[in-house]
């Protein structure tokens, strides 16, 4: 999914350096990507905060008990949780960058509309 992303990302960048391009067009193609992106974010938030939820209570059941393997397993939670939030850190910040990409792209498309209307 990262590679994905930002290899879409990349290639909205460098959609928005040329001008003469059908830009309804290509509007309509990024705001399906953004919605399958958002969709994909919004699976990922709900999965990272019941994981993060499952580790609290891992952590405070160890301090209840303090037995060996419930610190074991809070340690391999941990160690999946970290990766888990930082996946989700890219793909919040890409949806976010896609939606600034979105604005450019209008720009665009008014610029494009306002030159054909001064011909």
């Amino acid at each position: 999914m990262k590679k994905r992303i930002l290899a879409y990302l990349d290639y909205i960048d460098n959609l928005l350096l040329e001008e003469d391009r059908d830009w309804e067009e290509e509007i309509k193609k990024h705001l399906v990507q953004m919605v399958f992106f958002a969709h994909e974010r919004l699976v990922h938030l709900i999965v990272m905060v019941l994981f993060a939820i499952g580790t609290i209570i891992t952590i405070l059941y160890l301090n209840y008990s303090g037995e060996l393997i419930i610190f074991a397993l809070v340690v391999a939670l941990m160690v999946l949780l970290i990766p888990y939030v930082m996946h989700y850190y890219l793909l919040e910040n890409s949806v976010q960058k896609m939606y600034v990409q979105y604005d450019a792209m209008q720009n665009k498309l008014k610029k494009a509309f306002s030159m054909n209307e001064e011909k």
